[in-house]
């Protein structure tokens, strides 16, 4: 049985219960009643209270702290970064950017053959929200909504761009950064081992392990023409 506790969030156990009642009967639609409850070592409610003062006050501070935390998801430090396509902010939010070729120590697993060395790659377009990420490649230099996408060259990577994190722990926090988002992403990415394609998808022409190990051994730049286009427009990622 595959082992999930990797891709759980944080846990959380509980401390405090809240019973809210309404007066029945005509005109006290407004009139409640809040009991408050402590919780014993199994999770059960006791201790039950009219709740207090002192607790609404602890209460309300600590749902302004959490609403502080999710408005500064994704707020860049000062101007937007000049890679950035476009970005939602909300609690479930996302950040569309690009990045240019470059050379990047890539992981492979031994299996495969292929050294864990420096490579050239394309220049990529990101779409990660919280707990997913998609990645694709773009050879045009100017974008628009109609710049076409090609499948990213790479294992672990489906055929509509959702990437198998693996055993990579993902751990964005409810106010990360742009700047703090995009460099978590590109790292989970570029830190875990490529190990295997996914039925029926050829990311490249030709053979994608020959592909990378001349690539590992020659450092020659990324060859485009290998490249292949899939479905997706910017503009299907930026809605």
């Amino acid at each position: 049985m595959k082992d999930l506790t990797n891709t759980f969030g944080n846990l959380y156990q509980p401390v405090k219960a809240l019973l809210i009642l309404q007066k029945t009967g005509n005109g006290h639609q407004s009139d409640f009643y809040i009991e408050s409850y402590d919780m014993d070592v199994s999770g059960c409610p006791i201790n039950g209270h009219p709740l207090s003062i002192q607790e609404s006050h602890k209460l309300a501070k600590a749902l302004q702290v959490n609403e502080k935390k999710a408005q500064g998801f994704l707020n860049p430090k000062g101007l937007m970064p000049v890679n950035v396509l476009t970005i939602n902010s909300s609690s479930s939010g996302f950040a569309v950017w690009h990045t240019p070729p470059q050379q990047i120590k890539l992981l492979f697993i031994e299996n495969l053959g292929i050294p864990s060395e420096m490579a050239h790659i394309p220049a990529m377009v990101w779409k990660a929200g919280k707990n997913s990420l998609q990645v694709f490649v773009i050879t045009d230099t100017e974008f628009t909504e109609n710049t076409p996408l090609y499948h990213a060259p790479f294992f672990n990577v489906y055929p509509d761009g959702r990437v198998c994190m693996g055993n990579v722990r993902i751990s964005i926090p409810k106010d990360c950064g742009l700047e703090q988002f995009m460099e978590l992403w590109q790292s989970y990415f570029f830190n875990s081992y490529f190990s295997h394609l996914f039925s029926g998808h050829q990311p490249v022409k030709g053979n994608i392990v020959q592909l990378w190990q001349h690539l590992t051994k020659t450092g020659e730049q990324f060859p485009t023409d290998v490249l292949i286009p899939n479905k997706f427009q910017i503009k299907h990622l930026i809605k």
